[in-house]
This record gives C-alpha cells, structure tokens and sequence, in this order.
C-alpha cells in the first residue's frame, strides 16, 4: 500500500516537469508593460529605495556596497 502511495506521489511530481510554460517568449512582452509596475510611481520609489540604502547599509538591507554618508 505504502508503494502505491510513494509511486502516486513520484509520478504526480514527474508529471508537473513535463508543463510546458504557459507564456510564449513572444507574449512576454504584453507581461512587461509599465501599467503593471507594482510601484505607482517607479521615480519615488527608485529615490526612496536610495534613501533607504543610505541611511540603513550599515545594517545590510539591501546588500549595498557603500557606507551610511549615502556614496556608493
């Protein structure tokens, strides 16, 4: 009984490697436009990201290279 099981769930997991993608390399392009930025404005948010860097790299939260003074 137990192998039925083992051998269900090893076919079940072989099976998801043969999907192909659902999204073709040339619908890609749709899934790239900017209205579906998750940020609303991509300027703030990038100037924002910086002051966040500069202010906490002394913790590694970002992985910035630079110190606190904010230069990279």
């Amino acid at each position: 009984m137990t192998f039925r099981i083992v051998l269900l769930l090893l076919v079940t997991l072989l099976a998801g490697c043969s999907i192909k993608p659902w999204v073709k390399p040339y619908e890609r392009s749709r899934l790239a436009d900017p209205v579906m930025n998750a940020a609303g404005h991509p300027v703030a948010e990038s100037y924002m990201n910086h002051v966040h860097q500069a202010r906490e790299a002394m913790r590694g939260a970002e992985g910035s290279a630079g110190g606190g003074c904010g230069c990279n």
